[in-house]
């Protein structure tokens, strides 16, 4: 059996290739196990967002060429879907995608008294994120646990 990190590094370029070949782009993949059941996760995105017929698309365009690939040992599920609203944001990639957008950075540990900061995004290096919350806050990418969109429901 390959590590979970070794099956998305082989699945990713297949399924960035695909996505590219259907107008969509990869936002994340993922290999996990629940319970007993592995799932292999691709959540896919394009302009003015996905549909359920897009994820149909692509999981019946991406289904037998994994298949023929079969970079998979053991039994999985694939699991096709958007991102959504509160689209969590991992890498440089996302970084750039939601510059502007309101997020939510959840820290390790408080920096200044939080533990949380909710602001614009401004800005990223390889070493911080800057938020526009009130005033401009430069956090250590490292002291993030977690960071996706926020969207106030």
């Amino acid at each position: 059996m390959k590590s979970s990190k070794g099956v998305v590094t082989l699945v990713t370029p297949l399924a960035e290739r695909v996505a590219k070949e259907l107008g969509y782009f990869v936002w994340d993949v993922d290999y996990v196990k629940e319970g007993t059941e592995w799932f292999l996760r691709i959540d896919i995105d394009k302009e003015g967002g996905v549909g359920i017929e897009d994820c149909e698309l692509y999981s019946r365009t991406i289904d037998p060429l994994l298949d023929e690939k079969n970079p998979i040992e053991e039994q999985y599920t694939l699991q096709i879907s958007s991102p959504g609203v509160e689209r969590e944001i991992k890498n440089d990639f996302h970084l750039q995608h939601c510059l502007g957008e309101t997020v939510q950075a959840r820290l390790y540990a408080p920096m200044n008294g939080f533990k949380e900061y909710i602001g614009r995004l401004v800005s990223y290096t390889a070493e911080t994120v800057t938020l526009e919350v009130d005033e401009i806050v430069e956090i250590p990418r490292r002291s993030i646990g977690k960071m996706n969109i926020y969207f106030e429901f």
